[in-house]
């Protein structure tokens, strides 16, 4: 007898995977190589930023009231009494008229409270003039006015890129607690798949769905292991998943979720007890994507037609991977974009439409065949349409939402 299925929406679906994901634990990684981690602590200020009151520019250090009354019928003299480069200070104390050759990042001299940027002055042979006054704390970077020593400048939850290890270096912090990554299995099923490599025989198909899963982890750092199912039989299907379970945070099969008679997964999570947190979902593509559950664990059952896998790896395991790493935004990225074409399709469920969102224009537009055996389609777009259950189409011009996968190379605007 066939199971009878109850399609829920799908913010109810992603707040269902989202809810029950648990943050992995904390490790300690060298700072070179936590890239793409995400902090498991908030990263304080040692000391503050400028640590002294420093140049911006490279130029002459002066006193400010030695420049009262400089104009272009007035240039006011100033006399040259050191040199200083970034990492040395001078031990010279500033009187009037006196100035300091300084280079960018220098530490400002004593008795100087402005700084003139070099294409300001005119040369002379002890030093140089100018023809504007300058008002103190003019062209000077002031100790602690970026952040000061105590101050939270990373927050935990924050995916560590380039920007983050220079702050990371700035403040001594060798070695940093990040959250681990989850381990991840990936099982393609059915008999008709067969690897790049083996021969096409009639009825078999590559398995590409197993290939582009690996890809999406791969784009967040996340290691995968591939399981081969060779047989196409219950038990053979059952081992592979337990096996993979046993050694895996996630475990994600693609196939064999809907009701045919050689549909197995309902059946593989029940027998591991395990805890489904919906098996269908009010959305075209991927209605029978099924998500388990046990012991902290998530069993993905993505759809086995390629665009239909891939909105489901968006939507549901995504976020979940964002959450057990520990970022703070976990849920898929949306726009409004304006439809630059008409897409007259009724929809009686949510669908997602593989989509070129123009990124300079904000408008756009179905990419290519757009069934949920489509393959194309996914290499060539960067998003996904949504159109709301209930709607009987739109036309260019409708204002839409935009589920973001990936920013295009081609999003920018020319200088």
């Amino acid at each position: 007898m066939l199971e009878k299925r109850t399609p829920i929406p799908v913010s109810e679906a992603i707040e269902k995977c989202i809810q029950a994901a648990q943050l992995k634990e904390t490790i300690t990684v060298n700072y070179l190589e936590s890239l793409n981690y995400v902090l498991a602590e908030d990263i304080i200020a040692k000391y503050d930023i400028p640590m002294f009151n420093k140049s911006p520019y490279d130029g002459f250090a002066i006193r400010s009231a030695a420049s009262v009354g400089a104009n272009g019928d007035n240039r006011i003299a100033f006399k040259v009494i050191d040199h200083i480069g970034a990492g040395t200070v001078s031990d010279k104390a500033l009187r009037d008229n006196e100035a300091v050759r300084i280079m960018t990042g220098a530490e400002i001299p004593a008795g100087a409270d402005a700084v003139v940027m070099l294409e300001q002055t005119v040369e002379t042979a002890d030093g140089f003039t100018l023809r504007k006054p300058f008002t103190a704390g003019e062209n000077i970077s002031f100790q602690g006015e970026e952040c000061k020593q105590g101050d939270v400048v990373i927050a935990r939850g924050t995916v560590i890129n380039a920007g983050v290890i220079a702050v990371l270096a700035t403040f001594s912090f060798a070695e940093v607690k990040v959250y681990a990554k989850p381990s991840v299995a990936i099982i393609a099923t059915g008999s008709e798949l067969v690897d790049i490599d083996a021969e096409l025989t009639p009825g078999k198909i590559r398995n590409s769905n197993g290939p582009m899963i690996m890809g999406l982890c791969h784009d967040m750092n996340i290691d995968v292991n591939s399981y081969h199912v060779k047989a196409d039989n219950y038990d053979t299907l059952f081992k592979a998943v337990r096996d993979a379970y046993d050694q895996h945070d996630i475990v994600i099969t693609t196939g064999g979720v809907s009701v045919g008679d050689f549909d197995y997964m309902p059946q593989v999570y029940k027998d591991l007890e395990a805890q489904v947190l919906f098996n269908k979902i009010a959305m075209r593509p991927g209605s029978v994507t099924t998500v388990a559950v046990k012991d902290n664990k998530f069993l993905f059952g993505l759809s086995g037609n390629p665009s239909a896998c891939y909105t489901g790896f968006e939507l549901y395991t995504r976020p979940v991977i964002r959450k057990m790493i520990g970022e703070k935004e976990v849920y898929p990225t949306f726009v409004k974009a304006q439809l630059s074409e008409d897409f007259t399709k009724a929809n009686p469920f949510t669908r997602f439409i593989r989509a070129d969102l123009d990124f300079s224009t904000m408008t756009v537009k179905p990419s290519g065949f757009n069934k949920s055996n489509a393959v194309v389609a996914i290499a060539t777009s960067n998003s996904m349409i949504v159109l709301p259950g209930g709607t009987r189409g739109f036309v260019a011009g409708d204002t839409v939402d935009v589920l973001v996968c990936r920013l295009s190379t081609t999003a920018g605007v020319p200088w």
